[in-house]
């Protein structure tokens, strides 16, 4: 029941992300780095306090009292997945929702599954299951089956998106419904928004001292209720912190030199409606951590709820490609392989629960 219950969580917290970049193309007149920043703030800035006070008493003396490492730790990694967080907007301007999400998200469930089980090898932590375990162990089998599934998934929907682009540069009409659609540059910052983005969960783990004090005040007002749900909550406060420094710097350095400073207060566009939706974009982005967090409190097995979490993700970005028409016009190989792409991330997604609900 547990392991169902962490499916459940992880794939609202899918769908969340999956769907945050939908708010954002109903903004009108804004530059990229006007909208983006602003839904970065509620992601980054104002929502995860919010959440924290909300879940975790006293959360703010958790954070006072753990050491300057560790929260400059936690920071770092947030500010490495900020670079990663700040590539996946422009490869998913660049590719579409469905393609760049597919590429950018399996790179970063396949660094994020593996690279900590790889240092708990060398660095053994009591919960965490390290790369040994997972090779020795059946249950540990079929999740690295699950993930290896998910990559051949990735790839398929690759090899879709050459196929588009190669019915781009011959058919006017589709080139003119995909007009954004530049697949050089948008692979090349896929590739660098997956690898930093898996930074999040390297962020998770070295700030999990704060969530596992969480966890054990929790415990003790409510013995023999299992983990905490919410413990995560608190880690994300500053490891958040990072990713807002990366994308606030960078943005403002576009407004400058794209002189779109005057984004905020243009009354020539809708305003409100251009906040309002930035804020919707940013609230939805957050309430991924949200929901992962406690899908990862019912799993406990970091490479499958990571591996899980960014499953489906790709799997709603791919539908919701699909629903707006990014692959409209294209040839029936080009759908048809992208319709496969999703399925194999789909049987991704139950190796890994199957894997994990045989794990004693």
């Amino acid at each position: 029941m547990q392991a169902i219950f962490g499916i459940i969580f992880h794939f609202i917290g899918g769908f969340a992300s999956g769907s945050f970049y939908i708010p954002y193309k109903k903004v009108k007149g804004w530059a990229w780095e006007s909208f983006w920043i602003v839904g970065g703030i509620f992601s980054w800035l104002i929502v995860p306090p919010l959440a924290a006070w909300l879940t975790i008493p006293g959360f703010a003396e958790i954070i006072k009292h753990t050491s300057g490492q560790i929260l400059s730790l936690t920071y770092f990694f947030g500010v490495l997945w900020g670079i990663g967080g700040l590539t996946y907007g422009l490869g998913v301007r660049y590719l579409g929702v469905a393609l760049g999400s597919s590429i950018i998200l399996g790179l970063c469930s396949v660094f994020g599954a593996l690279i900590p089980s790889i240092y708990y090898d060398f660095v053994p932590t009591p919960g965490k299951d390290s790369i040994t375990m997972l090779l020795t162990a059946h249950w540990g089998q079929m999740v690295l089956l699950g993930i290896a599934v998910c990559v051949l998934g990735i790839i398929i929907c690759g090899y879709a998106g050459v196929l588009k682009e190669r019915e781009l540069s011959k058919d006017k009409e589709v080139a003119i419904n995909n007009s954004e659609y530049k697949f050089g540059i948008g692979i090349f910052v896929a590739i660098v928004s997956g690898v930093l983005s898996a930074c999040f969960a390297f962020g998770i783990d070295a700030g999990k001292i704060m969530a596992n004090e969480a966890n054990t005040a929790w415990k003790a007002l409510h013995p023999g209720n299992g983990e905490f749900l919410f413990q995560n909550n608190v880690t994300y406060v500053v490891l958040l912190w990072g990713g807002l420094t990366t994308n606030f710097i960078w943005c403002m350095i576009l407004n400058a030199r794209n002189k779109t400073f005057g984004d905020y207060t243009n009354n020539k566009t809708p305003l409100k409606a251009n906040y309002l939706f930035s804020a919707l974009a940013g609230i939805t982005w957050f309430l991924q951590f949200f929901f992962y967090g406690m899908g990862e409190s019912r799993l406990g097995n970091g490479p499958s709820s990571w591996i899980l979490h960014m499953a489906f993700i790709i799997l709603i970005a791919n539908a919701w490609g699909l629903i707006l028409k990014e692959w409209k016009g294209v040839s029936k190989k080009a759908l048809t392989a992208v319709i496969l792409g999703i399925v194999t991330i789909i049987l991704s997604v139950l190796i890994v629960g199957y894997g994990n609900s045989i794990k004693p």
